[in-house]
């Protein structure tokens, strides 16, 4: 009996979780004010990677949605340094689509990072956008 009380219990909890999370991705995406001309709404700004193995997958991308009226043009994308390499949409991105911008950080340098990548575009009221990768890059094992 105790079980299935139990069971009953983590069940309700389990789908009062479930719902809350539903409730706050609409709410987040309720937040996007739209704007007169181009607009540019990142999902999130900053991309941690937390701790990463030497020469990882350093590839990440900023996911972000024309949240204005007229097409959104991406001029330039600018690493602060050689290690950070972003990647730009060469088209025009539509009001309402959604358009990433790639960054790949050399992996190959350890230790701990924070860089950021410069974004130029026709957005209404930021004309330039900084957006920010950090974590930290392990050594390799040492070998016995």
């Amino acid at each position: 009996m105790k079980k299935i009380i139990l069971f009953a219990m983590l069940a309700v909890v389990g789908i009062t979780a479930s719902n809350a999370q539903a409730k706050k991705s609409t709410a987040k995406a309720a937040k996007v004010a739209k704007v007169e001309g181009a607009g540019m709404a990142f999902e999130t700004e900053t991309i941690d990677y937390g701790t990463i193995a030497h020469n990882a997958d350093g590839q990440r991308q900023f996911v972000f949605v024309n949240n204005g009226t007229k097409p959104l043009i991406i001029t330039n994308t600018q690493g602060s340094c050689g290690c950070t390499v972003p990647t730009t949409p060469k088209e025009p991105i539509a009001p309402g689509a959604k358009g990433i911008i790639g960054v790949k950080y050399a992996t190959d340098r350890v230790g701990a990072f924070t860089k950021t990548v410069t974004v130029t575009s026709n957005a209404e009221g930021q004309p330039t956008k900084v957006l920010t990768i950090k974590g930290t890059v392990l050594p390799d094992p040492v070998k016995s």
